[in-house]
């Protein structure tokens, strides 16, 4: 899900930027670069962290990153509860009263 919703809003953006890699590879000897979509599983503690690396003009950084993240919600929320989003949360609980009497002996 997450790589094709990263496909369909990257479009050829990859092509063209491997493309240009490409010349630059040859002209400064660097390595070659992926440029296609990548989707990157991590396992923590208590669940599983997808990643999604994805080639983007700088100038449309924010409006890529919002387009993929509401594609994504819409998708997720398609399924009905097949795919849910895992989140921590955390109860602060403020101390107590405690009474503490001290006494001085003589």
């Amino acid at each position: 899900m997450l790589l094709n919703v990263g496909k369909e809003v990257i479009g050829d953006l990859s092509e063209k930027s491997l493309s240009k890699w490409h010349s630059l590879e040859t002209k400064y000897r660097i390595e070659n670069a992926q440029t296609e979509p990548l989707v990157s599983l991590i396992a923590n503690d208590n669940w599983v962290e997808f990643t999604l690396r994805y080639v983007v003009n700088y100038k449309k950084r924010r409006v890529t990153k919002t387009e993929l993240f509401s594609r994504i919600l819409s998708l997720v929320d398609a399924t009905d509860g097949e795919i849910k989003f895992a989140s921590a949360t955390f109860q602060l609980v403020g101390p107590s009263n405690i009474d503490v009497k001290l006494s001085r002996e003589e």
